[in-house]
């Protein structure tokens, strides 16, 4: 099997420009026109994107039918005219009807795929019952196709969305295996949704946001929940608006900590493309879970 591909085999322009592809910035045909330049030794700008693109399998560390692990389906009502909110409920098996602390898992825009899916599971094996909701449910769901998927999320009404993601917490709080205690993890987009969320619950626990997009300075005083950060070293998109969130932040007396690793590009601890950096994802996630073990019980 030939070595796994890396962020250093790509050119940083060529990283960018995926960065734009997958935020919707940039559709397939220009990503493909773009990136036409970079192509060489026999590689087409439709084998870049094909390199770069996720492979679920490579990345899953925790099989879905893993016995250590007690795993179902869940319909949510959505109080938005959605209908309802399907997501994916993770707990260790050995628990039994213990209640355990929740951990709400948002996923990318992408909806929930089989990479969200399998970190709700890691989660799992550390001791939470962790929920993946997935926003895409309004429109049959992640479809299996990552193209498909980014575009039908870019149809999504986001001010339901987010409404849903409320009655989702709720739901999920209100379970009788749960201990009542709360943190929300995200990737991306998902990481803009904890952030969100922290200035909407008061009586939210923790909350952990993956180099997500940050709220408007002036909600920062909103926000009752510690914070733990991650940021990526090379993510200028997401990392131009943090400084001023941080200041706000300080200025509230809002508890956090953010870690910003170095020379690490977006998206690094999706560990299904080569943009994924081993040490970084590795040390993220021990912090993530000390964090949510310290606040959560």
């Amino acid at each position: 099997m030939p070595p796994r591909l890396t962020a250093q085999d790509f050119d940083q322009e060529l990283l960018i420009l995926f960065d734009a592809y997958v935020h919707g910035d940039l559709d397939r045909r220009g990503f493909l026109s773009q990136a036409q330049r970079f192509a060489k030794a026999g590689v087409t700008a439709a084998g870049l994107l094909a390199a770069l693109s996720p492979n679920f399998a490579a990345g899953q560390q925790v099989r879905p039918d893993d016995n250590r692990l007690k795993t179902e389906w869940h319909t949510v009502p959505s109080p938005a005219g959605n209908g309802q909110v399907r997501g994916y409920l993770a707990r260790p098996a050995a628990a039994g009807t213990q209640k355990l602390p929740g951990v709400l898992v948002i996923h990318e825009n992408r909806g929930l795929n089989p990479h969200i899916e399998d970190v709700t599971r890691r989660f799992a094996l550390e001791g939470f019952m962790a929920f993946a909701p997935d926003a895409l449910t309004p429109l049959g769901g992640y479809s299996g196709d990552e193209d498909k998927a980014r575009a039908a999320f870019a149809t999504l009404d986001q001010a339901k969305t987010r409404e849903d993601f409320l009655a989702t917490v709720a739901w999920f709080r209100a379970r009788a295996d749960g201990n009542g205690r709360l943190g929300v993890t995200g990737f991306c987009y998902g990481g803009g949704i904890a952030h969100w969320l922290a200035t909407r619950l008061p009586d939210l626990q923790a909350s952990v946001p993956f180099y997500g997009n940050s709220p408007a300075p002036e909600e920062a005083a909103k926000v009752k929940a510690p914070l733990l950060v991650h940021l990526a070293g090379i993510d200028e998109r997401i990392n131009a608006a943090w400084p001023g969130y941080e200041a706000a932040l300080k200025a509230a007396g809002v508890a956090f900590t953010m870690h910003q690793y170095p020379n690490t590009q977006h998206g690094f601890h999706n560990d299904t493309t080569p943009r994924y950096d081993a040490a970084a994802a590795k040390l993220a996630w021990e912090r993530t879970v000390a964090f949510f073990k310290a606040r959560l019980g």
